[in-house]
Formats: structure tokens, C-alpha cells, sequence
């Protein structure tokens, strides 16, 4: 069975105590019964109060765009150690823009710069890919961010590739420079883009880019709780993900109006990994 979904939350401070565990699997499991695919949840309170909603916690899922959110973390941590400025300009190279919103929907030419912070804003709010993976380079590749979330005492999630390296395993594109890759890929076919909506077993079985619901939520927990991070990059990264653009139909278009949620989603409606 394809594992489509992975939900994976860290319930503020506010959130209601009184509903039962089971009774909360039962329902996450009726409302997942129409995927059909496995979903992974794993939701606590960050007080401590309570207990915790597991479902399918220890099972690893492909993180997509969410790995992000540990990109975040090692980059503010460089920044914590005094080895980055929020403020720096950072090149983006032509040949590491990828296709999403953002830069590569901007800016069709050489000769762009951003700032750390803004990268961090590009990256959490719109999921640009490419700001995503001038910061996976700058934080020293995925190896280093793996190493950050290890060092948070956090097993299960692992960073292997950038964005570019999963979107060309995904979709089977070619070497050479992005742009000219996709470009290539679509010619060889021209309905590509739909490969996204089917199943993908040898993608969903790859270890690579996956973390289990448990993981994820373990460091959002961190992040959130301010032990990751310094206070000023604590308080950065939240309101960072508090203004999140994507996948608003989803978590926080299920809860009443007025909540507050600081999340990543994954882009895609078809394979969603959404943390939150």
C-alpha cells in the first residue's frame, strides 16, 4: 500500500485536552479511508499535557518539501554560531534555480542575490525550491542538515538530496543544468507534470528524504519549545511558518477561525506530507 499521506502536528499550547486518543485514531483512520494509502500521524500538546496521538508514528515517510523545515533549523543554527549574518547576500547560481514559485518564477536572468533571511522566507512561506537549495548548499548539503537533526537528539529523519535531486529521481530527468533538464524530460513527454498524481512504489519505498511521523514532530517540538534554537531564531522560524502560503485548505482550513499555525506543507495536493 502506497504511503501517501504523513500528517505529522506539535498541538499548541491552547489546544483541548479532553478527546481520547482512541477516539482520535478512529476518526483519523475513517477520514483516511478514502486515500487509500497509509497515514502517518504523530500530535502531542507542547505542555506536556495529555497524552499523545500516534498513528502509524515509527513508519518512515517521503518528506518532500518538508524536509525544509530542518533546512531552516541548521541554517539558523549557523547563524546562532555566529557563522552566517540573516542579512547576507547570498548569489543564486543560474544553474541551481528549479522551477516553483518565487525566484525561478521572478527572475529569468543572472545577477540575483538574496539575503539569508529572505531565502528563509522564500523557502517556508511559498516552498521555493530554489531558495531551498542555495540554503541545503549553504547549510553544507543534506549530510550537514542530517547531522543538525541528529544533534538534536532526533532519530528517524534523514536529508539525502536538495529538491532538485528528488524532483529528477522522481520524474526521471536527466544531468545538466535544471531547467535544461526538465526541459528535455518534457519533450520526451509532454504530459509529464501528471506522473505526480500516480503511484510511484519505487519512489515511496526509497529511504532517501524520509522521516517518520514521530521525527517530524519531535523536532518541530524542539524548534517550538526554543530548545533548538536562540530565542531571536526561535521566534523567527515560528513567525516565518506562521505566514506559510501554501496548502491553506488543509490543516488550518479544518480548524476554526482565528487559529494560529505555524507549519510546513508540501505543495502537491496529490502526495502530501504536511507538518504543522
Amino acid at each position: 500500500m502506497p504511503r501517501l499521506i504523513a500528517l505529522v502536528l506539535a498541538l499548541a499550547l491552547t489546544a483541548p485536552a479532553t478527546a481520547q486518543p482512541s477516539a482520535i485514531q478512529a476518526e483519523i483512520a475513517r477520514i483516511a479511508r478514502p486515500a487509500e494509502g497509509i497515514v502517518g500521524v504523530a500530535a502531542w500538546r507542547l505542555d506536556g499535557r495529555g497524552e499523545r496521538v500516534l498513528v502509524n508514528a515509527d513508519q518512515p515517510f517521503p518528506m518532500a518539501s518538508t524536509f525544509k523545515v530542518a533546512v531552516a533549523g541548521t541554517i539558523l543554527a549557523k547563524v546562532d554560531h555566529s557563522e552566517l549574518s540573516l542579512d547576507q547576500l547570498i548569489p543564486v547560481d543560474p544553474a541551481m534555480v528549479v522551477e516553483s514559485g518565487g525566484i525561478a518564477a521572478t527572475f529569468r536572468h543572472p545577477g540575483v542575490s538574496v539575503s539569508v533571511k529572505n531565502l528563509l522566507e522564500l523557502m517556508m512561506t511559498v516552498s521555493d525550491n530554489t531558495a531551498t537549495d542555495v540554503l541545503t548548499k549553504l547549510a553544507g548539503g543534506p549530510a550537514s542538515v542530517t547531522r543538525w537533526v541528529r544533534a538534536q537528539g532526533v532519530e528517524g529523519l534523514r536529508v539525502d538530496r536538495d529538491t532538485a535531486g528528488i524532483i529528477r529521481d522522481f520524474f526521471g530527468m536527466g544531468p545538466g543544468p535544471f531547467r535544461q533538464a526538465l526541459e528535455a524530460a518534457y519533450k520526451a513527454e509532454p504530459k509529464l507534470e501528471e506522473r505526480g498524481s500516480r503511484l510511484n512504489p519505487a519512489f515511496d519505498s526509497d529511504p532517501r528524504d524520509t522521516a517518520t511521523p514521530l521525527a517530524m514532530a519531535s523536532l518541530l517540538e524542539r524548534i517550538f519549545s526554543g530548545k533548538a534554537l536562540k530565542p531571536a531564531s526561535t521566534q523567527l522560524l515560528t513567525e516565518i511558518m506562521k505566514r506559510n502560503t501554501t496548502g491553506k485548505a488543509r490543516i488550518p482550513g479544518r480548524l476554526p477561525q482565528g487559529t494560529v499555525v505555524a507549519e510546513k506543507t508540501e505543495r502537491s495536493a496529490a502526495r502530501s506530507t504536511t507538518s504543522g
